[in-house]
């Protein structure tokens, strides 16, 4: 589909205005695409030191790869070593690719291409959509909160709030987006059930532990179809800044083009996807129940200048309105990290705040 956006701000070609705020740009890719820009707004400049760009290359290898087929599997011996694999993968990584998941790569790619057709409709088309506060079930939008930022994030987002059984509020247009959408949604969703029932294992609970103290089966599913621009200074802007994910566990895919990285043991690794995998990382309620054995993982985007990336995260969280806290049964053995909080109290706190890393899981842990 041709992009129709007109353009929103004229800047001169050679430079950028140093002060523009994100408030003032509905879309970074018009914005990106409304004049041959050579730098970035100075508001735009996340990466102010050394230490922030540098990339431990050679872990990116290292990164756990969990074989579905295996947590899923009647046999005993091969589904115990499902669930220790996972194991390893939560306690030391909080990240993970799954391979043999059995999402069709059919679905997996007109999924991602009709976000890309979403994103590439014109400013004018998606303003019916344009974010007017987290409690909308439709939000179109630019960095992440404009508002609150002092240092925006380079990318385009759609967010669209699931509550299962039945609320599955999504765009009309493009034409198709919202049935794909809702199958990709259902399927990743007992992708995640299946993944909640080894992990609960593997903390010694029973399989459905988890799903049943938080309610998953009704819970929140956010989908987030978020679109990174060429930049024209990527070692020096980010298209999300680091954070960790509210919810118990995200499932992304990508368009082939890189910029998802994870920070581990304080080191930044860039994550090479394995063909047609699910990314998963452990997000911050797994956290709180788990006790803080399983920690969600700060991770970010980086830019390129040439390339647009498209990635499709699924945050997969308790039920809106249920407490959230420590599983019942690890407390009958260790004392309480976190207190309980609604997930929906848990949610608006993260979205109507700017990111910055796991401040947001602070307001629960007991110091």
């Amino acid at each position: 589909m041709a992009n129709s956006a007109s353009p929103v701000v004229t800047l001169p070609s050679s430079t950028a205005i140093p002060n523009i705020h994100a408030t003032e740009i509905p879309s970074i890719k018009a914005f990106a695409e409304s004049t041959e820009l050579l730098a970035i707004p100075s508001t735009y400049n996340s990466l102010t030191n050394l230490h922030d760009r540098q990339v431990a290359e050679e872990l990116a290898a290292q990164i756990p790869v969990i074989d579905f087929s295996h947590l899923i599997s009647d046999d005993p011996e091969l589904h115990a070593k499902g669930v220790q694999h996972l194991a390893r993968a939560c306690e030391d990584w909080g990240f993970f690719m799954v391979t043999n998941h059995g999402i069709p790569e059919s679905l997996m790619d007109d999924v991602i291409n009709m976000s890309h057709k979403f994103h590439d409709m014109s400013v004018e088309e998606k303003a019916e959509f344009a974010d007017k506060g987290v409690s909308n079930p439709i939000r179109f939008g630019t960095s992440f909160n404009a508002k609150m930022e002092d240092i925006h994030s380079w990318r385009d987002y759609l967010k669209v709030i699931i509550k299962y059984p039945a609320d599955f509020t999504f765009p009309l247009k493009p034409a198709g987006f919202k049935e794909l959408a809702q199958e990709y949604c259902q399927v990743t969703k007992a992708v995640a059930r299946k993944l909640l029932e080894g992990i609960s294992e593997s903390l010694g609970l029973e399989p459905n532990a988890i799903a049943k103290a938080t309610d998953f089966d009704a819970g929140l599913q956010v989908l987030i179809a978020n679109l990174y621009p060429p930049c024209p200074q990527p070692e020096l802007a980010l298209g999300m800044p680091p954070h960790s994910d509210h919810g118990l566990l995200t499932l992304l895919t990508q368009n082939g083009i890189d910029g998802l990285q994870i920070n581990h043991k304080g080191k930044w690794v860039k994550v090479n996807p394995l063909p047609k995998c699910i990314i998963v990382n452990t997000s911050d309620q797994l956290e709180v129940v788990s006790n803080g054995r399983y920690r969600s993982i700060l991770h970010r985007a980086t830019l390129n200048n040439k390339d647009t990336r498209i990635s499709l995260a699924i945050n997969n969280g308790p039920q809106f309105e249920k407490v959230v806290g420590p599983a019942e049964e690890l407390l009958k053995k260790e004392e309480a990290v976190f207190r309980s909080m609604s997930y929906k109290e848990y949610f608006e706190l993260q979205q109507k705040n700017r990111l910055d890393g796991k401040a947001c899981l602070d307001h629960v842990r007991i110091n």
